[in-house]
């Protein structure tokens, strides 16, 4: 069997910017959450799909904010987004879709927490961590755990996350410090693109690895005066570039209790026949093929 993990905050921020804006009956902003709940029928429907999961940061902050003062937070975001949040959870548990809220931990913490837990078992396949989130590309082993971008259908394996960052899944969060991420809201390091981080991490993996010395560095390609540069930005923040791999670094240790029984579809809940019609669309129940 498969195992399909849904990014569900990814899917309801593409939702929201993609799908038409929608007003429910009693005039809240709904179609962020109906183009999810179309998004994920569309998925149960497909062949092959069997058992699925959705991730959603209930909250945007988490530990990370503890960590890092200018990690990302809520602010900025539309709040008729943010107002789906506890709607979206909702529907989609009443679709009949395990959900995973999380609050002190994020939605990519669950997705890695489920996909080191159920790629253990002998009858599982393949994990496909449906997000094309860059920091989810570290889970990816070989191509029994891959990332599925499923609006433009590509599949990354462990070779799709060389050809695309230059690096294997275990040097991501190293990468990740070294150049940054806006979105996650930590800056790297001074001097470090994504090209030089490649060519280093890809020799020595882990920037724990990397000498101070750039006379020590093996690497034809990268000049001696551009070598010299790199080392010294880097060694005189060592301490916050490992502070930014930590917060690139996703955790396993989510305290999920669903077992791999438990993400079976069995079909929709009836309370999704009432949401539906409480948000505005009678359709959607029409095209569910199974009910509990």
């Amino acid at each position: 069997m498969n195992i399909h993990l849904v990014d569900g905050t990814y899917e309801l921020f593409r939702n929201h910017f993609g799908a038409p804006p929608k007003k429910a009956p009693d005039g809240r902003e709904v179609g962020a959450t109906l183009g999810l709940l179309r998004s994920l029928l569309m998925l149960l429907t497909s062949p092959g799909v069997t058992h699925v999961a959705v991730a959603f940061d209930h909250v945007i902050e988490s530990f990370r904010n503890d960590l890092f003062a200018g990690y990302k937070t809520g602010e900025g975001v539309d709040p008729k987004l943010l107002a789906q949040f506890p709607l979206a959870e909702e529907a989609v548990s009443a679709l009949g879709v395990v959900v995973w809220p999380m609050v002190e931990f994020e939605a990519d913490d669950a997705l890695a927490t489920a996909a080191a837990r159920f790629k253990k078992n002998k009858s599982v396949e393949q994990v496909l961590i449906c997000s094309p989130d860059k920091d989810l590309a570290q889970l990816v082993s070989g191509d029994r755990v891959v990332c599925w971008d499923r609006r433009r259908d590509i599949v990354i394996d462990e070779d799709g996350v060389v050809e695309k960052f230059g690096v294997r899944p275990q040097s991501i969060p190293d990468w990740l410090a070294l150049v940054g991420d806006s979105a996650d809201g930590y800056p790297g390091i001074p001097g470090w693109g994504a090209k030089s981080a490649s060519v280093v991490l890809s020799h020595y993996e882990h920037m724990e690895s990397i000498p101070d010395d750039p006379v020590k560095w093996k690497l034809s390609s990268i000049s001696p005066g551009r070598a010299a540069s790199l080392a010294e930005s880097l060694s005189q923040r060592r301490e916050e570039a490992l502070l930014y791999k930590k917060l690139a670094t996703v955790r396993e240790d989510v305290p999920l209790k669903e077992k791999l029984a438990d993400l079976k579809w069995q079909g929709a809940r009836r309370r999704l026949n009432e949401l539906c019609a409480e948000l505005g669309d009678l359709k959607i129940p029409l095209r569910i093929p199974r009910w509990r």
